[in-house]
């Protein structure tokens, strides 16, 4: 790959990926170690074992969020290969039905579900970077924009051939479990969906953030997909960078005060940018709610250890990045799409029915 072809696939590859709005340069926290194996002897000192269950600990208590990273990523990557293997062996064996050899009919295959790509994709990738290329003209990028969307769609079509193939009946159980941690939720978070739900996801978030916002209609999405097996608990982790955030996160209590939590919540994410104390005073009184009662409640600060309180429950779980949501104690970073959190939501059921 040129120079040039390079330099744009890295930059589509990072304007595809960001979606979250961080507290550090670092990568955003996700997961933990499986429990099996935390009992094996890493060490001796004086007759004295140590087990990587302690090792992890202390990991998890001097570095939770680069622990949480590298766990991750160790898990995504097996099952990124897991799902390599499993998707050969059903083009394998679906090759050996149809009387063709495997490269025949994967190719074949893969030709009816590729779709030709046309110069205004091309336009709208280049259009969509146009920032990061340092003025490069499209007629000097556009081979390299082919070639990444060509590369792109041909692992699209195979994960789509793959897909049909267990459509039609193929019996696949992926047994490799996910990192997860204990996600506590304190008395006071607010929370919405049946207590006893199968699927409990906590939300960690920022008023300020417009990933925050952008994943709440994804949520609303997957509350009405997976009516009454899915509980949303929703938690605040203001960042330093976003100075209006606390107050707003306070506002929402005040107004939970009045049985108005949620549609606070909702106006504060649709008005990101009006979120001083005037403003959220302002949506108090749009929401009919009690204002002499409302204003001296944001004003005293009577919820400001609630949010401090969660802005710790987080770090201790490695959170450095907003949205941070656990699925059952599964991190997903950022605002992922609605397909993310189905293909999440579906193997906890999975796994839960097993």
């Amino acid at each position: 790959m040129s120079r040039v072809s390079g330099s744009i696939v890295a930059v589509l590859v990072v304007g595809l990926s960001v979606s979250a709005c961080a507290e550090s340069p670092t990568a955003s926290a996700q997961g933990q170690a499986p429990a099996a194996g935390q009992d094996q002897v890493v060490a001796e000192v004086g007759g004295r074992k140590i087990t990587l269950k302690e090792v992890e600990d202390r990991w998890q208590q001097d570095d939770p969020a680069e622990r949480q990273r590298v766990t991750q990523l160790l898990y995504q990557h097996r099952r990124n290969h897991l799902d390599q293997v499993v998707g050969d062996l059903l083009i394998e064996e679906a090759a050996k039905a149809a009387g063709a050899s495997v490269d025949d009919y994967t190719q074949a295959e893969i030709d009816k579900r590729l779709t030709p790509i046309t110069d205004a994709e091309i336009q709208s990738v280049y259009d969509a970077n146009r920032d990061r290329v340092q003025g490069r003209p499209i007629e000097e990028l556009r081979d390299s924009i082919r070639e990444f969307i060509a590369g792109n769609r041909l692992a699209q079509a195979r994960a789509q051939l793959v897909e049909d193939l267990k459509a039609k009946g193929a019996t696949v159980r992926v047994l490799l479990d996910a990192p997860r941690l204990e996600v506590g939720i304190a008395p006071y978070n607010a929370s919405k969906g049946p207590a006893d739900a199968p699927i409990t996801i906590v939300e960690f978030s920022d008023y300020q953030c417009p990933f925050c916002a952008r994943v709440n209609p994804t949520l609303d999405q997957v509350m009405k997909e997976y009516a009454g097996k899915v509980r949303i608990v929703f938690r605040d982790f203001p960042l330093p960078n976003h100075a209006e955030a606390p107050k707003a996160a306070e506002a929402a209590y005040c107004a939970g005060e009045q049985g108005k939590y949620w549609e606070m919540h909702d106006r504060m994410f649709a008005n990101q940018q009006a979120l001083g104390v005037p403003s959220l005073k302002q949506y108090a009184a749009a929401l009919s709610l009690d204002t002499a009662k409302f204003d001296q409640c944001l004003d005293s600060g009577k919820f400001a250890s609630n949010v401090s309180s969660d802005l710790d429950a987080g770090r201790a779980l490695g959170v450095n990045s907003t949205p941070m949501l656990f699925i059952n104690g599964r991190p997903v970073a950022g605002a992922q799409p609605f397909e993310y959190f189905k293909g999440v939501i579906d193997e906890e059921l999975a796994r839960m029915s097993r």
